[in-house]
């Protein structure tokens, strides 16, 4: 590692994670340690990468391993790791046997990693970040979970491809937890400061709702497995957020104290994020059937987290 870098470690050597390291290459946002505990793949992954870089023009340093030693002091860390979803499951389904992969991860960062800023990823990601805040014990500010900042990327390129205009131009806000009832804040969706409804007819909004929420099910069907470019583009621009002090306004999973009216749990909400982790959350003044779409998706979460047992 290279004094004076960043170092952020990828816990899970997947296809997010490999996505991730090259990602954090192109940016240069540190030095990279990808772990897993499936030997040879994190090491031939690192080498993989590390062969790219002088096309990439890149000069960070990426280590493959399979023990957490390596992570020790890190400033970011990132976890993918856990099982991901085949055709037929849900989100949900995976929670028995991820919480125990999530509680070992925990402890591991806790240990060796004290100041860490941590991103979670595994689903189902609004229960895993939970588990991840609780056996850490770290406070609220540093442990998140990505979820919305990729709702809302799906959202928005299914706005575009529909009426043609550069997805640059389209603002979304994509709230809940991340599954089939989260809640695409169709009142904060803008293109050029625009009202959506200007664009669309309602019944294609219906659709794209839709089809936003059950996306992630939509690349299972097809792949067999879940998605891996778009969940690793968001989380570094969450990681690049915190690490370049950006101050950027993300939906994602946050830990809430009496914002939005929950308290004790993760929710999908817009954020704050900058060099202090999650700085602040932002309460959009909802009307009441918001409220109510928001409380329905919570009320799943809850459920979920109320099943995972500490």
């Amino acid at each position: 590692m290279a004094l004076g870098r960043k170092k952020i470690s990828l816990i899970g050597a997947g296809a997010i994670g490999g996505t991730l390291a090259h990602l954090c290459a192109l940016k240069e946002l540190g030095d990279v340690v990808l772990v897993d505990i499936v030997e040879g793949v994190p090491q031939g992954k690192s080498l993989d990468l590390l062969a790219a870089r002088p096309i990439d023009g890149s000069d960070i340093h990426i280590t493959g391993v399979n023990d957490y030693a390596a992570t020790r002091g890190s400033d970011v860390v990132i976890v993918t790791a856990g099982l991901p979803r085949r055709p037929g499951m849900s989100r949900d389904d995976l929670v028995d046997k991820n919480k125990g992969i999530m509680k070992g991860i925990a402890e591991q960062v806790r240990e060796l990693s004290p100041d860490a800023f941590v991103i979670v990823v595994t689903n189902p990601l609004d229960a895993m970040v939970y588990v991840m805040k609780r056996v850490s014990g770290f406070p609220k500010n540093r442990v998140v979970g990505m979820a919305g900042v990729l709702d809302t990327s799906r959202f928005r390129s299914f706005v575009s491809n529909e009426i043609g205009i550069s997805v640059q131009d389209i603002t979304a806000m994509v709230l809940g937890g991340h599954g089939d009832d989260m809640v695409p804040m169709l009142r904060f969706c803008t293109v050029a400061g625009v009202p959506l409804e200007h664009f669309l007819s309602q019944e294609k909004i219906d659709a794209i709702v839709k089809r936003t929420q059950m996306a992630g099910g939509e690349v299972v069907g097809l792949l067999k497995t879940s998605a891996w470019v778009s969940p690793a583009a968001s989380v570094i621009d969450m990681a690049e957020a915190y690490l370049r002090d950006k101050k950027r306004v993300m939906a994602c999973a946050a830990y809430l104290e009496g914002e939005y009216g929950i308290d004790g749990y993760y929710l999908g909400v817009p954020i704050v994020i900058g060099a202090g982790g999650v700085e602040r959350v932002v309460e959009l003044p909802l009307n009441e059937a918001e409220k109510s779409a928001l409380q329905t998706s919570f009320a799943r979460v809850k459920d979920v987290v109320a099943s995972v047992q500490l």
